[in-house]
């Protein structure tokens, strides 16, 4: 509760402080930012407590007064910290508008520049803010934590066991608090986001918490020793004839330039558990491999990544990833890349997401409403009295449900659903019945449900009279071990389908392949130059149907990366600096690799300049 209180007391003094940039924050909302903070709150709080319980525990076993003046010291120092951060943030956000982050270690490496940046006002009110801070935090604490008398009738032996059992049950009591509960993934900076204004979410969120976090972003962010050597001057020029290429053309697959999208993002599907991408697992996908037949397949498309909000973030905003970082987890960086939602919102399209399970995992939730998104769903919105796994609610009720919000909604929107029952532990309704056998059999298996339920989907949204003016898009958000594909490195592990389907299709593209090389984030330049948009405002995205587009892809493995291009694949892992697998020829292999280094060099620069 002291600490709550603390945390509130600093929303406070950040609402007063840059009150200019909650002028599109409504009352209601800015009361509910006090609300929404809880649990985020109660988390850091948690965190806090820790080495105060321990002087506390001291205090038991030994009863000196000494241990009272040990507990304030403990904590004014951390009431120290906290205050500093929250001031620091309160100077700061007028400027980068955003919370404080790893950011400032870069600039309190070089000290000169913090001090030549910051002027006399800055510096005053960060000195006020610091001081206010603490000295209602101390008050608090008189008030909370009175002077007791010491009781020292008891024996040693009393107070070392009453000791051990306080701390067992506190510390267990103070995990559960720092990890927001028993549920599956712990808590996150997401369980706070509550509005499509990132300034309300970001008072929301707590300031300790969320530096906190991205200290740890920063440790894991800063890459450059382990980068590809290549000079920065060559590496600029390799990537800029890789992109110098004729960008207007005369393929045009779409009937219209205005359907319906409807995104359905594939939990985890590869290419090697589809029969129509992979010729030795024949039999786990009928229902997607009858699709294919009827819409536009792109057979050598890879996946950016490894985890689902990377995945989700390269399909939306057309950027690749970089080894070891998640942007999405990074709002002050995120918040600068175009999202395709609100480009087709300039054209009168409503833009919803919606998953069946946590969307704080990743921030993905979080980057969607930073992004603008109408409507973010996730298993908190679902109705209660149904079926779920573990993790998720199942495909099937997904999917109905999936259908009445497109029936509610004026044409044209953009719907997208991320699926869960292919994840794991795979608890889905046929689980127990399980038809696929061998290797990855719990994997093809919910495969196998999954590509029933789109069957299921698809024949429901026929009767519905938004589908002749509807383009699906399947996308898988990364790939999966499948049987003969189970190493975590190998290039044929990112390989994922992507397939456009749907009455907007034009004849003439229906039951075609293209076999181009691309990756998941060159969706979005593709799906803008079909639509009449502007492709330039996803810099990093190719239009995969233009005829003289370039074919490549990069993606990240564990502590490295892959490039692939119509030559051949390669994955160089950083640490070991080798090439853990690879199949270009002996000649085209330092050649093509030196691309590969020179595109991931200028995709990190670019990453460190957001």
């Amino acid at each position: 509760m002291f600490w709550v209180l603390v945390f509130d007391f600093q929303r406070i003094l950040f609402s007063i402080h840059n009150w200019d940039k909650f002028q599109d924050v409504s009352w209601g909302d800015w009361f509910l930012t006090f609300f929404y903070s809880i649990r985020l709150d109660i988390s850091m709080g948690a965190y806090l407590c820790l080495l105060p319980l321990v002087v506390l525990i001291i205090r038991i076993i030994h009863p000196a007064k000494w241990t009272r003046i040990l507990f304030f010291g403990v904590l004014s120092f951390e009431l120290i910290i906290v205050a500093f951060i929250h001031a620091g943030e309160i100077n700061a956000y007028p400027e980068w508008n955003h919370k404080l982050t790893s950011r400032v270690f870069m600039h309190l490496s070089n000290p000169d520049e913090v001090f030549r940046t910051a002027d006399y006002g800055m510096t005053f009110w960060f000195v006020i803010y610091s001081i206010l801070e603490f000295v209602f935090g101390w008050k608090l604490a008189k008030l909370f934590f009175k002077k007791r008398k010491l009781d020292t009738s008891q024996s040693f032996l009393v107070r070392i066991s009453t000791s051990v059992i306080l701390f067992a049950i506190s510390t267990i009591g103070l995990f559960l608090l720092a990890r927001g509960g028993w549920q599956s993934i712990p808590i996150n900076i997401d369980s706070a986001y509550f509005s499509n204004n990132h300034v309300a979410n970001d008072l929301s969120v707590n300031s300790t918490y969320y530096f906190g976090n991205s200290y740890l972003l920063y440790n894991r962010s800063e890459i450059d020793d382990l980068m590809p050597e290549i000079d920065p001057k060559e590496a600029k020029e390799i990537v800029a004839e890789l992109y110098n290429y004729p960008r207007k053309h005369d393929v045009r697959i779409l009937n219209n330039n205005r359907p319906n999208i409807v995104f359905v993002i594939l939990e985890s599907w590869s290419a090697g558990s589809i029969g129509c991408l992979n010729d030795q697992n024949k039999g786990a996908t009928p229902n997607f491999d009858a699709l294919a037949e009827e819409g536009l397949l792109f057979t050598n498309i890879y996946s950016t990544g490894h985890t689902s909000e990377i995945g989700n973030s390269s399909i939306f905003s057309g950027n690749p990833a970089i080894p070891e970082i998640s942007i999405s987890l990074q709002p002050e960086k995120h918040r600068k890349l175009r999202s395709l939602n609100q480009d087709f919102q300039e054209w009168g399209y409503s833009s919803h997401y919606m998953f069946s399970g946590d969307l704080k995992y990743g921030n993905i939730g979080g980057y969607f409403m930073d992004h603008g998104f109408q409507d973010v769903i996730d298993e908190d919105d679902f109705p209660n009295g149904l079926g779920r796994g573990k993790l998720n609610y199942y495909d099937e009720d997904l999917y109905k449900i999936f259908i009445e919000r497109m029936n509610n909604t004026k044409e044209p929107f953009m719907h997208c659903a991320f699926t869960g029952s292919t994840h794991s532990p795979y608890d889905h309704p046929s689980a127990k019945n399980q038809t696929w056998k061998g290797e990855e059999k719990d994997f093809m298996n919910s495969i196998i449900y999954a590509d029933g339920c789109i069957n299921d989907f698809l024949e429901e949204a026929k009767k519905q009279k938004w589908f002749k003016n509807t383009l699906f898009v399947f996308v898988a958000d990364h790939g999966h071990s499948s049987p003969g594909v189970t190493y975590p490195n190998a290039n044929a592990f990112y390989r994922i389908p992507l397939l456009l389907w749907g009455e907007p299709l034009k004849d003439e593209y229906r039951g075609k392949k293209m076999n181009k090389v691309g990756s998941q984030a060159d969706l979005a330049a593709t799906l803008m130059v079909q639509m009449d948009g502007d492709a330039s405002r996803y810099p990093w995205s190719k239009d995969l149907l233009n005829p003289q587009v370039p074919e490549f892809a990069l993606h990240t493995i564990i502590r490295g990366y892959g490039w692939v291009t119509n030559k051949g694949a390669a994955s160089y892992q950083m640490d070991m600096q080798e090439y853990v697998d690879q199949s270009f020829s002996d000649e085209d292999l330092d050649v093509e690799m030196k691309k590969g280094h020179a595109f991931l060099t200028e995709i990190y620069a670019a990453y460190k300049e957001l």
